[in-house]
């Protein structure tokens, strides 16, 4: 039996996913050095989520599903993130309390689908100024292993956008 990328990589995901399990009590997902970042596919993309409009944000995730299934849901051949600030952040946080959006509801399912992404190598970077400009605390964001804080969103799209990742924004 030859093994192939997309079992290997499963493989790997399931030692990671034990190894690296975090502290549930974590407060919040690990900082990006966005200096080690790299085009590692021949094709990457960000979508740039700076809105905070619900059906807006489905479509996006709508859109990433179908980017991947063009490319046969394989990490190998496309990488795809995410670069959340703004209203964007919202829907990576843990509730809404305490924070501009708190008399809103986030359907659940809006998180599920994009954890489902993740399984494709889909990862969220969201923006450490947005929390500091809107007094959030970085706590309130989910601790998933697929977010990460970076400095700036802009900033980290422009830095990815000159790394070769392709750029698009829904809506």
């Amino acid at each position: 039996m030859t093994p192939n990328r997309r079992g290997l990589l499963t493989f790997l995901g399931s030692i990671g996913a034990i190894a690296g399990v975090r502290n549930i009590a974590s407060a919040s997902p690990s900082k990006l050095d966005l200096s080690k970042v790299a085009k590692e596919t021949d094709l990457a993309c960000l979508y740039h989520c700076d809105f905070g409009d619900h059906q807006r944000f489905s479509q996006m995730l709508q859109n990433i599903n179908n980017h991947l299934s063009a490319y046969e849901f394989d990490p190998m051949k496309i990488k795809i993130v995410i670069v959340a600030h703004g209203a964007g952040i919202k829907f990576y946080l843990q509730d809404l309390a305490g924070t501009p959006w708190e008399k809103e509801t986030i359907d659940p399912d809006l998180y599920k689908r994009f954890v489902g992404l993740t399984k494709y190598g889909v990862e969220a970077y969201v923006c450490q100024i947005t929390y500091k400009r809107l007094n959030i605390d970085p706590a309130k964001t989910r601790s998933d292993k697929f977010l990460s804080f970076v400095p700036s969103g802009v900033a980290t799209v422009a830095e990815l956008q000159s790394k070769g990742f392709g750029y698009l924004k829904i809506g």
